[in-house]
C-alpha cells in the first residue's frame, strides 16, 4: 500500500525517508513487509508528506493506518458471540417481522436471524459468513439481483477489515479457503479496500416466486460489554417491485 501511494505520486525511497525523518532502508523494509509495525509518530509523518504531494483520500488514509497495526486486536470466535445473544434479543428479531433482522459480526458471520432474514438468503443461516454463501451457494446467485456487484463489494471490504485486524491466524485461514474460487481470486487482486456500502439499497428476488423487491439496508452497533464493537444488527426494510418480470 505505501509503495503504491508512493509511486502514483512518483516519489523516490529517499525522498520519501528524508521527509518523514527515517531511513531509505526503514522505507524498503517497510514496503517488503519484513519489518514489524511502526510507531503511530512515522505513520503520521509518512501521511502527511505523502498528503502534501497529492491528498489522500479517506478510505487511503484508514487503510495504511489499518496496515500500520493501528485497528483492531483480535476477533472472538462466531461461537463466543454467538453466546453473548440473549433470549431478549432473539425476541427482538421477531419484533422485526416482517422486516429481515440479524445479528452478525463484524466479518459478516450470521449470529442469529429472524424467519424474513432467513428466507430472503436461503442457505447463509448454514454457510454462516456472507462471502462464502456468495462464491460457494447456487442460492445466492439467484437471490441477489446484483450478485457480481455485491461479491465485488464484499470482497473490497474484507481487504479493508483484514487490514484493521492483527488476527492474522483468521485472516490467512479464510483467504486460503476463498482462493480456491477464481472470481474471489481476481476482485481481490484489484487492491482495493472498502469500508462501507456505496448505497443502502440491496436488489433481491425470492427464491420460490422470482419476484423482485429492494430491501433499505440498515447496520446498528450492538452494545456487548465482552467483545465491544463486534456484534451488529442488520435491518432490512423491504419495498415490492409489482411490476417486476417473473422468471
Amino acid at each position: 500500500m505505501l509503495r503504491r501511494l508512493r509511486d502514483a505520486r512518483a516519489v523516490s525511497r529517499e525522498r520519501l525517508a528524508f521527509n518523514a525523518g527515517v531511513s531509505a532502508s526503514y522505507i524498503s523494509h517497510l514496503e517488503k513487509g519484513d519489518r514489524g509495525h511502526p510507531t503511530r509518530e512515522v505513520v503520521d509523518a509518512l501521511l502527511r508528506y505523502l498528503d502534501r504531494i497529492t491528498p489522500l483520500s479517506a478510505v487511503e488514509r484508514r487503510h495504511l493506518l489499518d496496515l500500520a497495526g493501528l485497528g483492531v486486536s483480535e476477533f472472538p470466535t462466531v461461537e463466543q458471540l454467538r453466546s453473548e445473544i440473549t433470549e431478549d434479543m432473539l425476541r427482538a428479531l421477531e419484533l422485526h417481522e416482517p422486516n429481515l433482522a440479524a445479528y452478525v459480526d463484524t466479518r459478516w458471520n450470521v449470529l442469529a436471524c429472524n424467519e424474513s432474514y432467513s428466507r430472503a438468503f436461503p442457505g447463509l443461516e448454514r454457510d454462516i459468513n456472507i462471502l462464502r454463501w456468495f462464491l460457494g451457494n447456487e442460492s445466492a446467485r439467484e437471490v441477489m439481483v446484483e450478485w457480481e456487484e455485491e461479491v465485488r463489494l464484499t470482497v473490497h471490504w474484507l481487504r479493508g477489515l483484514i487490514a484493521s485486524s492483527g488476527d492474522t491466524t483468521w485472516s490467512v485461514e479464510f483467504l486460503a479457503e476463498l482462493g480456491r474460487f477464481g472470481l474471489f481470486r481476481e476482485m481481490w487482486d484489484e487492491g482495493i479496500a472498502a469500508y462501507g456500502r456505496p448505497r443502502a439499497t440491496m436488489r433481491l428476488r425470492e427464491a420460490d416466486s422470482g419476484r423482485r423487491f429492494d430491501i433499505a439496508v440498515q447496520l446498528f452497533s450492538v452494545f456487548n460489554a465482552a467483545y465491544p464493537s463486534q456484534i451488529q444488527i442488520f435491518l432490512g426494510i423491504p419495498s415490492w417491485d409489482e411490476d417486476a418480470a417473473r422468471p
